[in-house]
Order: structure tokens, then C-alpha cells, then sequence
């Protein structure tokens, strides 16, 4: 049986609280709460894929420290600009 919307936004919001540092916590679980439900399927299918990444390499994408991989560019600056980070 396939995962219906509200299930799949409610298990990608607790992913996106339930990270491995504090930083990302709050920052993804912000802008989860604010745009995934807004998000094209595409758009969720690419956050999906981003939450499967290192915390690490996420936050150094955030904050502007390293560039992200093409594939998440756009959700990167994205989330920057709504956490406020560069």
C-alpha cells in the first residue's frame, strides 16, 4: 500500500525534527512546517532525497560553507533564505 500525502508530510516534518545535531533541527523542522505542504510532488520527492544526507554536509550547505550538489541547490538556497542563514 502506497503512503498517502498527509502520511508522507507528516513522516517528512518528523524527519525533519529528528535529526542528528540541534542546528538542523530547527531549521528544518521550520521550514518543513512552513513549506512542505505548499511543495509540487517533485519538490517533495527532492526533500525527501535531502533529508537522507549527512547533517554535516546539510548544515555546511545551509550555511553557505560548502555548495550543495546540483540536484539540491535550489532546495538549499531555499531553505537558506527561509532560516535567514547567508
Amino acid at each position: 500500500m502506497s503512503e498517502t500525502p498527509q502520511n508522507r508530510i507528516k513522516r517528512l516534518k518528523m524527519r525533519s525534527m529528528r535529526r542528528g545535531i540541534k542546528e538542523m533541527d530547527l531549521i528544518l523542522s521550520a521550514y518543513a512546517g512552513d513549506r512542505l505542504e505548499q511543495m509540487s510532488e517533485e519538490q517533495i520527492v527532492n526533500y525527501d532525497a535531502l533529508l537522507s544526507e549527512n547533517d554535516q554536509d546539510l548544515y555546511q550547505w545551509v550555511t553557505g560553507q560548502n555548495a550543495p550538489p546540483a540536484e539540491f541547490s535550489d532546495l538549499i538556497s531555499d531553505i537558506s533564505d527561509h532560516a535567514g542563514t547567508k
